[in-house]
């Protein structure tokens, strides 16, 4: 990822030094007035702008994939609101205060890589990351990342990924079919998960051994083409994942 490190404050800018150090490339954003405390904090790796934040804002949504900011969330949700379109296409945006306690991901949390990203920067710097997402806050699965690590992609419209997200972590019904890929996936899945999968996600081998009007959803790990009986079944209420690896 690319990332840019915000920060606008003299404290700030000290912090932002330990960020850009946790992040291999990351480069550091602060008012000209503080270019003397950017060298200390970030050597060769800060840039000075005139006037304010918010204009910065436009260049770094289309230049980098993720924004860290030390600065107050309320101010960051304005600085960033009138310049969000969709969350695939947005970028991850984390949040740290000036005493470095707390890393918040409040943007593209999954797809966009913040929750992940806040992980790592609250290992860094020995900080608690506040997770908000449903289903890391409950460590159940998350269907927008399943097998992400792994290099797996998925086929779902926006609606079948929020309709069988919130059946995952409303403890509806959810058939998990993995047909093909490693199994080797909760372990790393989201940043880790240390306890079971979820009682409401119950495992099978293969697709034709589910009655899809028993699941509110369905999450088919597979390299075969939906059967001509089952897709309609299957409508607005599945995620198809498909592995990089065969195992």
């Amino acid at each position: 990822m690319k990332i840019a490190v915000v920060s606008i404050t003299k404290h700030g800018i000290a912090l932002a030094g330990k960020v850009v150090a946790a992040l291999p490339g990351a480069q550091l954003f602060c008012p000209e007035k503080f270019r003397a405390d950017a060298e200390t904090a970030a050597p060769g790796t800060f840039h000075c702008y005139t006037g304010k934040v918010g204009d910065q804002v436009p260049a770094l949504f289309a230049a980098f994939d993720g924004i860290v900011c030390i600065v107050s969330l309320g101010a960051v949700v304005r600085l960033i609101a009138p310049h969000l379109k969709n969350k695939e296409t947005d970028p991850a945006v984390v949040v740290i205060d000036e005493a470095g306690k707390f890393v918040i991901p409040m943007l593209s949390g999954h797809l966009g890589g913040a929750n992940s990203l806040a992980g790592h920067l609250a290992t860094a710097l020995g900080a608690t990351p506040v997770l908000t997402t449903a289903s890391d806050a409950r460590q159940t699965l998350a269907v927008d990342l399943l097998g992400r690590e792994l290099g797996w992609t998925f086929e779902a419209t926006h609606d079948e990924i929020v309709r069988c997200s919130a059946a995952v972590v409303n403890d509806e019904a959810v058939a998990l079919v993995q047909e093909s890929g490693s199994e080797d996936w909760w372990t790393n899945h989201a940043n880790g998960r240390s306890g079971p999968l979820a009682a409401n996600i119950q495992r099978f081998s293969r697709i034709e051994e589910i009655d899809p009007e028993h699941f509110a959803a369905v999450l088919w790990i597979s390299q075969r083409a939906l059967p001509a009986g089952l897709a309609a079944r299957l409508a607005g209420k599945r995620v198809i994942y498909r592995p990089a690896d065969q195992a």
